[in-house]
Order: structure tokens, then C-alpha cells, then sequence
């Protein structure tokens, strides 16, 4: 038997600085990983200082005569730009470099691509990739030929290529329907959690910050775990059991980065609005990550962005096994925070006490006797409310519970203490 190993891609990455003090560093290093995860092999990286990235190039010529060097010097099959590039920018480069030149946002929509197991996901990653190609058809044009197997080959959305923009624009709109009716869905599903008065709580961070691993730990979701980028695409709802027959769902998200292309927001917003009807948001950081506070902004940034608004958060520092400092972190936009280390369960408990608290913070303590004949209202105590003590008395039930507003306004008020 003849085994045939698929050649794996020799990558440079290059990026612009256009400010003392910037990312420009350490984006270059998410982007390694981002390349790593699709599959590639980073070779090498260039940083160029500019006031502003070249409008023609991305980079000026004398930094593109370095990087034809540095590119021969090391074997390198393509450039990938830590930015995303204009159509001008990729025909440029990829004419003067004579070498596959991608973008961050390509990287990034091929992982995807390649983690995208339900057919929402599908859906989402295919329009994302098409909206991409849309804008480059013609800039692409001449490198369509140049493009084998590897990064921006993969997926559902580029098995034709060289179809036009009229075949993207009719498959867009098709996908687009499709993803209405999925948007459709969810919005019957959120309706029925509030008709329920079911909680729910979404789980938000940085990408690889353990989210997956949290929900996991607190509901056995069974959900895939990897120390890799945007290892789960797809949001998985489970329910968490708390004491007092209290219930929160739990959602987990689409992982946050530095950025984020706007096809992915576009693409993925049915998803990504979990976080926006979610009562409380429960924020992932990965507290070993040096960047953890930049992180927590860019998580931030994109909240907003989203319209996230007016939530409580509960923000856990999570990852605290592999921790070398024992300065605390801090977030001060959060209500709440706790360290945690979901893979081990330390925090855990501590994380369903206080979700406890919240649950009850916008319910009301009752002790009431409860007249035989109007007994059927503990059932809606039971099912909305905290029932603590139920014990049976001559004159009635006298009842100690946590009740939500609505139904305090429906207790009979003879027999109360």
C-alpha cells in the first residue's frame, strides 16, 4: 500500500505597524496560530513600519523585494498579510511576488470551512466565503489558475472558482434564504424559552479561552474539546441544574479574535445574537494568556458591536492551572468575576452559587399560608419559582419560596404571615 501525504503549505506571514506601541506584534503571532490550525506551516515573519498600510501593495516595494527574498530563502509556497487585503492589494502582491498571496480573513473563513460540521454552520461558512470572493473575482482573475490544494480551497463555497458574479450573486440569495429559516428557528425556540421563563446565559470569550470546556464541566454537553482556534463553531444550548429545582440555560459561542472579519459577523449573526436575548453573560478569559486584557477588550468591542447591552456579566478567569503569576486579573465592566479552571472544576461551585444569587435577585421571598382551595397555585410556585419549604397546616400550606414578580401578583393574600 502506497500512502499519499497531502504537501503542506510553506507560509510567510507579514504584517504592517503603523504605530509605535500597537498589536502589530502579537497579531502577527495569533496569525501563526491561525496558520498552524488550517493546516499550514508558518516559515518565517516580516513586521514593516508605516504611518499608514500602502493602498497598491499593503507593503512598499522595497519591503516586497525583502519579502521575495526572505521567501526563496525559506521555501515558502505563499504570503499570508495579517490584514485583510483590498482586491487591488491581492493582485498586486500576487503579481510581483509571483507567489499565492492570502489575507488573515481567508485563513480564518478556511478554518471555519474546515470545522463547520451542521448544516446551520455550512450555511453560514458558505455565505461568509462567497461574500469574500464576490469583491476579488476580477482581482483574482489571472491567480485563479495559480491556486491548488491548502488555505482558501476548502469549504462548500469554492468548488467553482471561476463561476461569475451572477452564479454567486443566485447561490448568495439562496443561502441567505436558507439561513432565514434557521434565524426563523431560533427565534421560535427564544420565544419559547420566555414563555417558560426559562433563564438562559450566554457563554462568550476569546477563541480557545476554554468555553467548550465550561459547558462541558458544568452540564456534560459532550461538546468538542481542542487547544486549538475556533476548535466549535456551532452554539450548543444545555440546561443546568441548580439547587432549589432552579434551571439556567447555558449557550455556548462562537469565539471572539482581533479582527474578526465582518463576512464571518455578517454570516454568523443569528449565531452570534445568542449573547444579545441571553438574561446573563458569563465571560470566558483565558487567564494564562498574557494577552488576556487586550483579549477582554476585543471580547468587549465585539459585544458592542453586536448591540450587547444592559446584561449582567460574570466574567471567569479561567485556566488558573496553568497560571505562573499570582497577580489577580481584574475586569472592572464585569459585575462579577471568579477564577476558574474548568478543566480541573475549581470555581465550579463557587460559579453556581453566585448563579444561584442572580436567579434570585429578581424573585421575592414569600412565607405564606396557602388556603386548601387555592392550592393549584403552587404548581405555577413549583415550575417559576424556588419552592424552599412546603408544609401542610390546619388552616392551609404555608410556603417559603423565591418567586418571580408576576407570580407573587397572583398569591392570595389570606392566610400570609
Amino acid at each position: 500500500m502506497i500512502l499519499v501525504e497531502e504537501e503542506k503549505e510553506r507560509l510567510l506571514l507579514v504584517g504592517v505597524s503603523e504605530q509605535d506601541g500597537d498589536d502589530a506584534r502579537d497579531s502577527i503571532e495569533e496569525l501563526e496560530d491561525l496558520v498552524k490550525t488550517s493546516g499550514a506551516i508558518p516559515v518565517g515573519s516580516l513586521i514593516q513600519n508605516r504611518e499608514r498600510m500602502h493602498p497598491g501593495t499593503y507593503v512598499g516595494k522595497g519591503k516586497i523585494e525583502e519579502i521575495r527574498a526572505l521567501a526563496e530563502e525559506k521555501e515558502a509556497t505563499g504570503v499570508v498579510c495579517d490584514d485583510e487585503l483590498t482586491p487591488a492589494q491581492l493582485r498586486n502582491l500576487s503579481d510581483m511576488l509571483e507567489l499565492k498571496v492570502m489575507d488573515r480573513t481567508l485563513v480564518i473563513l478556511d478554518i471555519f470551512a474546515l470545522h463547520a460540521s451542521t448544516n446551520e454552520g455550512k450555511i453560514q461558512v458558505e455565505l461568509a466565503q462567497l461574500r469574500y470572493r464576490s469583491t476579488r473575482l476580477k482581482g483574482m482573475g489571472a491567480a485563479l489558475s495559480r491556486l491548488g490544494g491548502g488555505i482558501g480551497t476548502r469549504g462548500p463555497g469554492e468548488k467553482k472558482l471561476e463561476m461569475d458574479r451572477r452564479l454567486i450573486g443566485t447561490r448568495i440569495s439562496w443561502l441567505k434564504q436558507e439561513l432565514a429559516q434557521v434565524q426563523r428557528h431560533r427565534e421560535v425556540t427564544r420565544e419559547q424559552r420566555v414563555r417558560n421563563k426559562v433563564p438562559v446565559a450566554a457563554i462568550v470569550g476569546y477563541t480557545n479561552a476554554g468555553k467548550s470546556t465550561l459547558l462541558n464541566a458544568l452540564t456534560d454537553a459532550g461538546v468538542k474539546e481542542e487547544d486549538q482556534l475556533f476548535a466549535t463553531l456551532d452554539p450548543t444550548t444545555r440546561m443546568l441544574e441548580l439547587s432549589g429545582k432552579q434551571q439556567i440555560l447555558l449557550t455556548d459561542t462562537v469565539g471572539f479574535i482581533r479582527k474578526l472579519p465582518h463576512h464571518l459577523v455578517e454570516a454568523f449573526q443569528s449565531t452570534l445574537e445568542e449573547a444579545k436575548y441571553a438574561d446573563y453573560i458569563l465571560h470566558v478569559v483565558d487567564a494564562s494568556n498574557p494577552q488576556a486584557d487586550k483579549q477582554m477588550h476585543i471580547v468587549y468591542e465585539t459585544l458592542r458591536r453586536l448591540g450587547v447591552e444592559d446584561k449582567k456579566i460574570v466574567t471567569l478567569f479561567n485556566k488558573q492551572d496553568k497560571r505562573e503569576e499570582d497577580e489577580p486579573l481584574h475586569d472592572f465592566r464585569a459585575d462579577h468575576t471568579l477564577s476558574v479552571s474548568a478543566k480541573f472544576g475549581d470555581g465550579l461551585e463557587q460559579l453556581k452559587a453566585l448563579l444561584e444569587e442572580l436567579l434570585r435577585e429578581d424573585k421575592i421571598l414569600i412565607e405564606r399560608v396557602i388556603p386548601y382551595q387555592e392550592a393549584g397555585i403552587l404548581q405555577l410556585v413549583r415550575k417559576q419559582g424556588e419552592l424552599l419549604l412546603e408544609e401542610y397546616q390546619p388552616e392551609g400550606i404555608f410556603v417559603r419560596a423565591y418567586v418571580p414578580r408576576e407570580v407573587y401578583g397572583k398569591l392570595p393574600m389570606e392566610g400570609s404571615l
